[in-house]
């Protein structure tokens, strides 16, 4: 089982450093014009391997006990970063969950973004101690606490101002002589 495990963990923490690449990048400016869907394809990405997490059964530690990882980032600059790219965008309206509480609540994508990057960097700390079943158990107790839901709304946000861009497009007045 731990050949299965250190596969998985290796998975995870291969999506979770090309998301963490990719926000950077994006949050620096590299995406230009195509920001929203470049942010769209990294979310989605990040997102399949917290999917591959909700799949596998669950992660149980030992001594249910997790071990320091050592302080936080700080991801402040990169939050602020993408604040500053995403402007009026940045603010949206989502139903945090539609099965117990379905009142509208404001989000930003930026803090979303960067949420589920502290819980992905919280998780790398484990994996590049040489705990991939520490890994595991974070990303797996985050995804479902945390930044399942973050990067499952921004996913929705960022696909609703994508679809707006292509589909919302002026209509040509012609005029007749």
């Amino acid at each position: 089982m731990f050949d299965e495990w250190s596969a998985l963990a290796d998975r995870i923490a291969a999506h979770a450093q090309n998301y963490l690449d990719g926000l950077t990048r994006l949050a620096g400016g590299e995406g230009g014009d195509a920001t929203l869907p470049m942010l769209l394809v990294e979310v989605s990405q990040v997102s399949l391997a917290g999917a591959q997490l909700g799949a596998a059964q669950d992660v149980i530690l030992q001594g249910n006990f997790e071990p320091a990882t050592g302080p936080d980032p700080d991801l402040d600059g990169v939050r602020t970063a993408l604040a500053t790219r995403l402007g009026p965008v940045d603010d949206y309206a989502e139903v945090f969950d539609p099965y117990k509480d379905t009142g509208v609540t404001a989000y930003r994508l930026s803090d979303d973004l960067a949420a589920v990057a502290a819980d992905l960097i919280h998780g790398l700390g484990h994996y590049r101690a040489g705990r991939p079943l520490e890994a595991l158990w974070w990303w797996q107790y985050s995804y479902f606490n945390t930044w399942g839901n973050h990067a499952g709304a921004a996913m929705r946000a960022l696909q609703a101002l994508v679809a707006h861009t292509r589909l919302d497009v002026v209509e040509e007045t012609t005029t007749t002589a």
